[in-house]
């Protein structure tokens, strides 16, 4: 979805610098999208995938974090969100913020928001090493949604992902929707049952498909502190652009690409067709988060809350 061009970014929530001390190895959630083509690989060569929450990255050769004055600067309006990947992501955080502030208090639930860090190579959280080898990721330790700007790349390039703005949208309302899950007190789910298909690991990532689908379909009524327009009206190109993203990052996706065979007893995000299924499912929830509520069906991959 394209912004509209008078519309204000607000660079308030947005970093550019670690979120916490490194090294602390708390839980890392949704950054799958490449570290489980980590792990994959490190398993095969006989290596320990686990590595506390933190990625194979070496603090020392980090690169340069991106220019936190810049982004102020350059982030200003719609037109630049259009422009820039880094504003882009801003214009998102902004957009989910002004959807999810009030949705949250529908279900007597106080919003707090996270902070969201834009970096370039490798970053400290306070969940440990943040690297474009492990993709976007939310770490709960400290509330902080960490992205690396060249993975929307990455993502088209090396795993088929559409180009499209709601591609790279999705990725960030996915981020965020696991931040209104630890605020709702269900994050903790993914650790207690961390990996198979019907895993609590693979429904809280679906389940934040879910809420990715839910503030699609309400964004373009989301508005900034002016009253303006965040988004324009979402379309079918844009479905199928983060219907594209949806399936690039799927677990039987990845596993065939990165070992050549689909194993779900090692699934942590879900197949393909159940990241698409449950986006769509919050497209079409009516704006009721229970639609999203992945822990009440028998088989995540295959159905959704009727």
């Amino acid at each position: 979805m394209s912004f509209n061009d008078n519309v204000q970014l607000d660079t308030s929530s947005v970093g550019t610098g670690g979120g916490g001390g490194g090294g602390r190895g708390g839980m890392v959630v949704g950054g799958g999208i490449l570290g489980l083509i980590i792990a994959i690989l490190t398993m095969l060569l006989g290596g320990d995938p686990t590595g506390g929450g933190t990625t194979t990255a070496d603090p020392g050769t980090n690169a340069q974090d991106i220019n936190g004055s810049a982004i102020q600067q350059q982030c200003k309006t719609g037109a630049d969100a259009n422009k820039y990947v880094e504003c882009l992501i801003v214009g998102t955080v902004n957009s989910a913020e002004a959807y999810w502030g009030p949705e949250l208090q529908k279900y007597g639930k106080q919003f707090r928001e996270p902070k969201t860090i834009i970096y370039n190579g490798a970053t400290q959280s306070a969940c440990g090493t943040a690297s474009n080898q492990v993709g976007p990721f939310y770490c709960p330790l400290d509330e902080s949604i960490y992205i690396d700007a060249s993975f929307f790349n990455i993502l088209e390039q090396n795993f088929g992902s559409s180009s499209g703005k709601l591609a790279q949208e999705y990725v960030v309302a996915h981020e965020y929707g696991h931040h209104i899950q630890n605020v709702l007190g269900l994050l903790g789910q993914a650790q207690q049952d961390p990996q198979g298909a019907t895993s609590g690991a693979v429904r809280i990532e679906l389940m934040a498909d879910c809420f990715g689908g839910m503030w699609a379909q309400a964004a373009s009524t989301t508005k900034d502190a002016q009253g303006n327009t965040f988004l324009k009206e979402l379309t079918e190109t844009d479905i199928r652009d983060a219907l594209s993203a949806a399936s690039a990052v799927g677990d039987d996706n990845i596993q065939a690409k990165t070992q050549g065979r689909v194993t779900p007893e090692n699934w942590t995000h879900g197949s393909a067709e159940a990241r698409q299924r449950w986006f769509i499912q919050g497209m079409k929830s009516g704006n009721d988060i229970n639609k999203c509520n992945t822990f009440n069906v028998q088989d995540p991959n295959s159905q959704v809350v009727s």
